[in-house]
């Protein structure tokens, strides 16, 4: 039996052009402050989403405009510290450190994350994907979870640390498996209820304590769909804060079972190679099967399941 995807690079959003993140820099508040005033700022609202241009494009400032617009200030000291490019140093600041100034109110548009990785170039949008994910963790872990003391932020925002117990807190990254399940001529794919009508995707579910990767593959595949699994392999991963995953790319062989849908899908069934064909060309007729759009891993693994499969021309 062959494996399939290997040779084929990862093609989905929050990947390529990653910043360089520099760790070293986070404990040096001087180095960070004197790099301020010629710093790229992304700047992202109460509800994650980021400032940009009229067209959608991305809008990124910089610090010396948001100090002169905030009348000064160690804007370095409470900004999030996201990494270098080159000789630009790059940080994440909310809309709310920077309100009632014409810098905010000159903001043309609030762009979600998943609109921008659709859009925007890779570097841009994976620099707000990382943004995102830091900033929602702080905005949900504004205390210690053991005393329940107020948090303050060090290293550059990457550490909340409790002034009463002294436990340091960091960011949190959930491990899910996301899996293209096959029999060998068929894909088995499932949908939730609130997606877009004849929406379906690969089965996904998160890694629990005490479990390895594999056994979630076949754990969270039952679960969902009563399908068997044989054995699994992995393939790729793609960071989804959304708000905070790191999605783990499977392939899985199993038995031929009847679908049986449970309590976490609406719906679950095995597609031909045919179908996934005509999904992915557009050429679904109406009512057929809609795949996750290209941003994700999802897509991506069902596109390499067809390209092992289909013939050549």
């Amino acid at each position: 039996m062959t494996t399939p995807h290997v040779g084929r690079p990862p093609a989905f959003a929050f990947l390529e052009s990653p910043l360089d993140r520099a760790e070293h820099l986070r404990d040096h508040a001087d180095v960070l402050a004197a790099r301020w005033p010629r710093a790229r700022v992304v700047v992202l609202d109460a509800e994650g989403r980021a400032a940009a241009e009229s067209d959608g494009s991305p809008r990124m400032l910089e610090g010396a405009g948001l100090v002169a617009a905030t009348g000064g200030g160690d804007m370095a000291a409470s900004a999030l510290f996201l990494g270098l490019r080159g000789d630009e140093t790059w940080f994440a600041v909310r809309a709310e450190a920077i309100a009632g100034n014409a810098v905010t109110a000159g903001i043309p548009r609030w762009v979600d994350l998943r609109g921008a990785a659709a859009t925007w170039p890779a570097f841009e949008a994976t620099a707000f994907a990382q943004a995102r994910a830091v900033l929602h963790w702080q905005a949900r872990h504004r205390h210690c979870g053991v005393c329940g003391s107020a948090l303050e932020y060090r290293r550059a925002g990457w550490l909340g640390w409790c002034p009463r117990c002294e436990l340091e807190h960091y960011p949190r990254t959930d491990p899910a498996v996301i899996v293209a399940v096959t029999d060998g001529p068929r894909l088995l794919l499932g949908r939730n209820a609130g997606w877009p009508p004849h929406r379906y995707s690969t089965l996904a579910g998160f890694v629990e304590p005490g479990e390895s990767l594999e056994q979630t593959v076949a754990r969270e595949v039952f679960e969902e769909s009563g399908v068997r699994v044989r054995h699994s392999h992995y393939l790729a991963s793609q960071p989804w804060p959304f708000p905070s995953s790191l999605m783990l790319g499977f392939t899985a062989w199993a038995e031929p079972d009847e679908p049986e849908v449970g309590d976490e899908l609406e719906d679950v069934r095995w597609f031909t190679l045919d179908e996934i064909d005509a999904a992915l060309r557009g050429q679904s007729p109406e009512g057929g099967l809609l795949l996750s759009p290209s941003i994700s891993i999802s897509r991506w693994l069902v596109e390499a399941w067809h390209a092992e499969r289909a013939p050549t021309d």
